[in-house]
């Protein structure tokens, strides 16, 4: 299964983790990343990803988050086709970034795109070339818990 994590996601692990939403989303996001570290799963990487993890106040976060880019087995450059499908994207209401990311992924033929953004995955669960999810429910998917 081919996955993308926006930089949200990437960030979930250092959010305040008194929170019981937070901590099971970064349960889940460290499932996921030992699905791609087990080869179970493989991750799409994005120039928006390096991009916008360059902006990153804490250098820690920046470089641990920024060793993920090495495990990915696709990688989306800007170009084009992101740009045509990320500006029909933001026309419809999604923040620049965030549009940014959805399109990569799409580019990248990711079947999933994960983020812990409430407002992004509201306004792009209805499209019909990837599958937008929590973390959490990511994790359910790929392990099929509820096809029993």
């Amino acid at each position: 299964m081919l996955m993308y994590l926006d930089l949200c996601c990437f960030n979930r692990p250092y959010d305040d983790q008194s929170q019981l939403r937070v901590r099971l989303e970064t349960e889940a996001k460290l499932s996921l990343q030992d699905k791609v570290r087990g080869g179970v799963c493989q991750l799409v990487w994005s120039a928006v990803l390096d991009l916008e993890n360059s902006k990153n106040p804490y250098l820690e976060h920046m470089q641990a988050i920024s060793q993920w880019r090495a495990l990915a087995t696709h990688h989306v450059m800007a170009s084009p086709k992101v740009m045509a499908i990320a500006e029909t994207l933001v026309a419809s209401g999604v923040h620049t970034f965030d549009a940014l990311h959805v399109a990569s992924a799409v580019v990248g033929k990711a079947e999933l795109f994960i983020t812990t953004d409430d407002r992004l995955l509201k306004r792009a669960r209805h499209l019909q070339d990837i599958k937008v999810m929590f973390p959490a429910d990511a994790l359910a998917f790929l392990e099929n818990w509820y096809e029993h």
